[in-house]
């Protein structure tokens, strides 16, 4: 595996692959590897010659109070981790390159960029939107795998994408969980051995949910009222937000119709914790 930080060695690697009409893949990951990144890394492996992986905790969609200067970033172990994943190139990327001064371009997607964890987190999808298109500039890949754990990022990433013409496939690869059914994040590092006990909370009520959906439920109340119901069992889990929207739009249903999207955030002790689940009847 070769590790590269500037912009100029990431594209001669990448354009030499093309070049040879070799297919790139492209993984993009703020570090603390773990189990949905790795997911991440085998199907870009399946479905490209050659897979570049980037490492860079950006701090453009962190806001103020948030945990950018505490973000876990074990280099040494990610390292170790993509490297025996097979993963070509791993970009570092420093601040600097990224955003060189003076730095005035930023990248918005109207309207999906305000919902969830828009209305949480102003802000956040600025930063995720402009990274992402410098990421992929620099890149140039012919596939992008995202998480499905994150599907707010993933659909904006998607309409970014679209909008701007961008000649690249987004995939989602499917959340990746623990044996208890919490989603691996990044941020489950943060949780104490009692928190990290009751962090499952989020999985369940969407499990109530998914239940519910399959037997006929179609009040999105009455769902996030299931969801709810579950949280309410777990008294360190304190809810940010349960929603019930359209996959697509994100716009808020009062009835469930096409696909839809329940999405649930909350915080178990300092960390902030997202869940979800796409639905649509068969």
């Amino acid at each position: 595996m070769r590790t590269a930080e500037d912009v100029a060695t990431v594209r001669r690697c990448t354009t030499g692959w093309r070049r040879l009409g070799h297919r790139i893949a492209f993984v993009p990951t703020m570090g603390a590897i773990h189990a949905g990144h790795v997911s991440l890394v085998r199907r870009a492996r399946a479905s490209a010659d050659y897979v570049v992986a980037s490492i860079f905790v950006n701090p453009l969609q962190f806001g103020p109070g948030e945990d950018y200067r505490n973000y876990p970033r074990p280099a040494s172990r990610d390292r170790l981790i993509l490297q025996r994943e097979r993963v070509d190139l791993l970009w570092k990327p420093k601040v600097a390159d990224l955003y060189p001064e003076p730095d005035r371009t930023r990248v918005r997607v109207q309207e999906l960029d305000r919902k969830l964890e828009g209305a949480s987190r102003p802000g956040h999808f600025e930063g995720v939107a402009t990274v992402v298109l410098k990421l992929l500039n620099v890149v140039r890949p012919d596939v992008l795998w995202l998480g499905q754990k994150d599907a707010q990022q993933a659909r904006l990433i998607e309409q970014m994408c679209r909008d701007l013409h961008l000649d690249v496939t987004v995939r989602r690869g499917p959340t990746v969980r623990e044996p208890d059914g919490l989603a691996w994040s990044s941020r489950n590092r943060y949780l104490k051995a009692a928190e990290r006990a009751q962090a499952v909370a989020l999985a369940r009520g969407l499990a109530a949910a998914l239940h519910a959906l399959q037997n006929g439920e179609r009040s999105a109340a009455r769902l996030k009222a299931a969801v709810r119901r579950v949280l309410s069992e777990y008294p360190k889990v304190k809810e940010d937000y349960v929603e019930v929207a359209d996959a697509k739009s994100l716009e808020p249903l009062r009835r469930v119709r096409g696909r839809v999207l329940v999405a649930v955030a909350a915080r178990v002790g300092r960390a902030r914790l997202i869940d979800n689940l796409e639905w649509e009847a068969r």
